[in-house]
């Protein structure tokens, strides 16, 4: 986990099955690690096969609903790397599942750690170069720096993609070729699995799919989740709204000054007055996080660079509780780190990813090509059949 190597690249195009097959054939490895890893850790927790099955089984019919075109692409994956299409399930609902499976534990301590991450907006006119960057530090289970991928998805019927996710995952933190972007941070209320919601993976991969940032910021808006959550969805003409996500209501961040820093913890006061932010608890640096990034951004606003964001990304203040975190043992007794650090310059098509930061940060760059019009061009309005 020391070595600087590079995210496998992974690109795919065709039908969705076709694009799960070639997915499934290049990442199989890591993917393989990733279905064991997870299935490990729920059976530690005492979580017998049953009633996994029957957890995945619920999302399946969610996923199925939301889109069958996201079922096709797993089952292309499942059938290239020859395991079962509940496995790859359990990859994109992992976050939902481990926490189901936490709840069944019925008060015992909590065996994971949550996905603390630190996302950053920089708008325009922050920006020496005006142009929109967006990043994020990843912060989760440090083996899974060995699982991470970059996919990059051809496609015939909307803008191409690209995302850093882990292996056999449909999306996570990336941007498209129509300039859309998107980044997640974990967020826990007491309004969380109530309901049976789509999972969070999948609500990215429909982000990402979208030619129009409206309905790219619809589908997070108006689709429920099983948990709560936080999404910062951009474009590369400099807009960018953070939607800090209940299962059944929204609640919006905008910028400040061109800059917005999100970690894992209500920012709106709107949202604090109607729900009880419980992710605190388990991450209390979260509290500190967002505040030290925005105080090592604002003294650079109007000639903030991509070098200025990995600079206050890659912060130790109180390492290793830190911005940056090296492995270390988390609450839940789980090894934890800074995963990975994503900066994206979508008008350039650029993404930049460094694994395992805090023990050295090598970037590696991926590209895409972009198809981003020009700001007053119009564009052909979409129609839904009757």
């Amino acid at each position: 986990m020391t070595s600087p190597l590079p995210c496998p690249l992974i690109e795919v195009s065709g039908t969705p099955f076709e694009r799960g097959q070639q997915y499934g054939e290049q990442a199989a490895d890591r993917i393989l690690t990733g279905v064991e890893h997870y299935k490990v850790q729920l059976h530690s927790s005492g979580l017998k096969d049953g009633d996994l099955a029957a957890m995945i089984d619920r999302f399946a019919g969610a996923v199925d609903n939301y889109g069958s075109q996201y079922i096709e692409e797993m089952r292309g994956i499942a059938r290239a790397v020859n395991i079962d299409l509940a496995a790859i399930l359990l990859l994109n609902a992992r976050t939902e599942i481990l926490k189901l499976a936490r709840r069944r534990q019925k008060g015992e301590a909590d065996f994971i750690q949550s996905d603390g991450c630190t996302g950053v907006f920089i708008m325009p006119q922050a920006s020496r170069d005006k142009t929109f960057i967006h990043a994020q530090n990843w912060d989760w289970k440090a083996e899974c720096a060995d699982t991470a991928i970059v996919l990059k998805i051809k496609r015939n019927d909307g803008p191409d993609i690209i995302t850093f996710t882990e292996a056999g995952g449909l999306a996570r933190t990336g941007f498209n070729a129509a300039g859309i972007s998107i980044s997640g941070n974990y967020l826990e209320t007491d309004r969380d699995y109530r309901e049976l919601g789509v999972p969070l993976a999948i609500i990215r991969r429909k982000v990402l799919e979208q030619d129009h940032l409206a309905m790219s910021m619809q589908a997070v808006y108006g689709t429920r989740k099983s948990a709560s959550n936080n999404m910062m969805i951009g474009h590369a003409h400099g807009v960018a709204i953070d939607f800090e996500c209940a299962p059944d209501e929204t609640f919006l961040i905008h910028p400040q000054n061109g800059v917005l820093v999100h970690a894992n913890h209500f920012q709106s006061q709107v949202a604090l007055s109607k729900l009880l932010d419980r992710g605190v608890v388990n991450m209390p640096d979260s509290l500190y996080r967002d505040l030290r990034v925005r105080q090592l951004i604002e003294p650079h606003i109007g000639k903030v660079t991509v070098d200025t964001v990995k600079a206050a990304l890659s912060d130790r203040f109180e390492s290793p509780w830190s911005v940056c975190r090296p492995p270390r043992k988390s609450l839940s007794n789980n090894q934890s780190a800074t995963v990975a650090m994503i900066v994206m310059v979508p008008a350039e098509g650029r993404m930049e990813v460094a694994l395992l930061p805090a023990l050295g940060a090598h970037f590696w760059d991926y590209s895409l090509d972009m198809q981003i019009r020009p700001v007053d061009e119009p564009r052909k309005a979409q129609t839904t059949a009757a």
